[in-house]
């Protein structure tokens, strides 16, 4: 069984995390290649990771940002594993038989078609300008395997998992959403729909980048964009329909607390986003920024 490990670059230094999948697939003797494709980044992480050209099977620029989905259907044209296994550029590798426990549990599971190994990240925020990342992590993303299992599909990322190249052929990711936000989701749930089982192992990935504060409720602000434009196609909305947001969105669009929930949130958003960046902020005024967001792009 060949693994074709894919890696979407933008804009960072992925060299540490393709020496250490390099040095792994070396000592370990697995049959494996490395993709690159680079999503447009600015010069200097081009010329950063150029030197990863002679170590890589094969490394891609591309002129134009084609975005999130396109670049992991665009995949299926250099790959030639059985299995591919993609990684979010900023992860790290913190074990020695990362790869091994992938092709391991497949083939003791042969008729596996997707696996997801979870993610993780510091145990402290590096300072209290990115704790927001680090929280939504530490108590929205990092679930153990068996919280996992309870809801296979909605506990499915993009940072870190393995799918049958088959089985990408026929879903593929949503190229109508190129933009961050909820496209992993939606293809999680487009595998539901095609009975694809999801299976969860417990081989996590840790997530070297936190974006700070700001930078954060800026890409929270592009992905309810994103699940606006989903919401809007009544197939992709119903897909969508055991989403946390969604479910509170779909309850509360006809009834007098929309109007309520939109008038508090255009009066007070300037300080819910003082709280949300405070240190040990509840991530219910997370949520609440994300629906009244919802509400007004929903217009």
């Amino acid at each position: 069984m060949k693994l074709s490990i894919c890696i979407p670059v933008y804009n960072f230094d992925v060299r540490e995390l393709v020496f250490d999948l390099k040095k792994e697939i070396d000592n370990q003797n697995i049959d494996a290649e490395i993709i690159l494709i680079d999503d447009a980044s600015e010069e200097v992480f081009k010329q950063i990771n150029k030197e990863l050209q002679n170590i890589v099977h094969s490394f891609i620029f591309l002129e134009k940002n084609i975005g999130r989905s396109r670049i992991r259907n665009l995949f299926l044209q250099y790959t030639a594993g059985e299995y591919l296994l993609f990684l979010d550029c900023d992860g790290k590798i913190t074990g020695g038989n990362f790869l091994k426990k992938y092709t391991q549990f497949i083939q003791k599971n042969p008729d596996t078609q997707v696996i997801y190994g979870g993610r993780g990240v510091l145990g402290s925020a590096s300072d209290q300008d990115h704790y927001l990342r680090w929280k939504f992590a530490v108590e929205r993303e990092n679930l153990s395997v068996g919280v996992r299992k309870e809801k296979p599909y909605l506990s499915f990322q993009t940072n870190n998992f393995v799918i049958r190249k088959e089985v990408l052929e026929r879903v593929g990711f949503n190229p109508e959403f190129q933009k961050y936000g909820y496209e992993d989701l939606l293809f999680a749930m487009d595998l539901k729909a095609e009975n694809i089982k999801i299976c969860h192992i417990e081989n996590p990935v840790l997530n070297n980048d936190l974006e700070s504060n700001i930078i954060y409720l800026g890409k929270v602000e592009e992905s309810v964009e994103s699940l606006s434009h989903m919401l809007k196609d009544d197939i992709l909305s119903s897909k969508l329909s055991e989403v946390k947001l969604v479910r509170l969105y779909n309850k509360l669009k006809n009834t007098p607390f929309k109007a309520i929930v939109s008038l508090l949130f255009n009066m007070g958003e300037g300080s819910i986003k003082k709280k949300l960046s405070k240190r040990n902020v509840n991530l219910r005024y997370l949520d609440i920024y994300k629906l009244g967001l919802l509400f007004r792009k929903m217009k």
